[in-house]
């Protein structure tokens, strides 16, 4: 009888934690405090990176901003709160931050940690950077060096496997905090500095001098980087989502921060229901939020391309190119589900 009753309690208790998570509710809570709270990196160039006043850039950061100007109209209505990898799930799943922007992979194991993942606005892979002094051409050629890697992150687990699946050895330096590896690179005690190979054109601007660095050409993995929430919150998962493919789809659509308003009442019915203007559009409310929340995204802070633009690519220091991360229709793999 015990055993029945204890079995009874627990399935109680675990149905109750079910229910709990089922209703809750972000969106509400956001719009409630008047503000969202997005967790960022601790500094890398173009994703989310603080200036000396603190004052936040980069394309994760963008996003932040897209999710407030859909919610209030007002991307100032963002705060950032910056995490190391290690730190950053527990910070989501705990409810110190509503949604997660910080440079993250989507990957089946966080899938199934309590995250969801859905859209994904950088598409990167990792890669190596070492002293153009070692005159190093391939990572094939990094057997005995000691590489310079962050904790708790996948890139940690592709270059165990990159060195094992190649029959190299390798010393790995570990560091909890990624400024703490870069400036053990940039000091000369590793030999390698190894990351998504985007960062590593961003993490090359900070070093001392920065030209005596090259990145190798190899990529060695798949690093889908997008937002993370929490799972059972449908609401907040679907409008995070659309964040994403609103910028996609203004970018597809032609429209930008500078000729939005010159389309709310000159575009075509596509764009016009995109930014909320056509009679019977109910897109907005469906989401939960105001049927303009498309046109205050592109308004306050611009369609994926200007984003990327300024943030990442030829409008900024990392100068990246487009690449995978162009549209689907010019050779990438950037592609928003229809808005109607």
């Amino acid at each position: 009888m015990k055993k029945t009753l204890l079995s009874v309690a627990m399935g109680a208790a675990v149905a109750g934690l079910w229910a709990s998570a089922a209703s809750a509710d972000t969106l509400a809570d956001v719009k409630a405090k008047g503000f969202v709270t997005c967790g960022v990196s601790q500094g890398v160039p173009g994703f989310s990176n603080p200036d000396d006043k603190g004052d936040w850039s980069g394309i994760d950061v963008d996003y932040c901003r897209g999710i407030a100007a859909a919610i209030f109209g007002d991307p100032k209505k963002a705060k950032f709160t910056a995490l190391s990898a290690k730190d950053r799930f527990s910070a989501l799943t705990s409810g110190e931050i509503d949604v997660l922007t910080r440079n993250t992979t989507w990957t089946i194991g966080r899938d199934n940690a309590g995250m969801n993942f859905r859209s994904v606005n950088y598409y990167d892979g990792q890669g190596f950077m070492v002293k153009k002094s070692l005159n190093v051409k391939s990572a094939t050629e990094l057997s005995g060096a000691s590489v310079c890697v962050q904790q708790g992150t996948t890139t940690e687990l592709n270059m165990a496997d990159y060195f094992k699946a190649n029959g190299m050895q390798y010393n790995p330096v570990v560091f909890e905090k990624e400024t703490d590896a870069t400036s053990a690179f940039d000091a000369g005690r590793c030999d390698v500095y190894t990351t998504d190979q985007s960062g590593l054109y961003a993490i090359r601007l900070k070093m001392k001098n920065p030209d005596e660095n090259v990145v190798l050409p190899e990529i060695i993995s798949k690093e889908p980087l997008g937002p993370a929430v929490r799972q059972n919150d449908d609401k907040w998962f679907h409008l995070v989502s659309w964040v994403h493919y609103a910028m996609v789809t203004g970018e597809e659509l032609g429209v930008t921060s500078k000729n939005v308003d010159d389309m709310k009442v000159n575009g075509s019915p596509e764009i016009k229901r995109f930014l909320g203007v056509e009679e019977g559009t109910k897109i907005g409310t469906d989401l939960g939020v105001g049927n303009d929340w498309a046109y205050n995204i592109i308004k306050q802070v611009g369609n994926y391309g200007e984003v990327f633009d300024r943030t990442v690519g030829e409008g900024s220091p990392l100068k990246i190119k487009r690449g995978v991360n162009a549209l689907w229709n010019k050779g990438g793999l950037q592609y928003a589900p229809p808005i109607r």
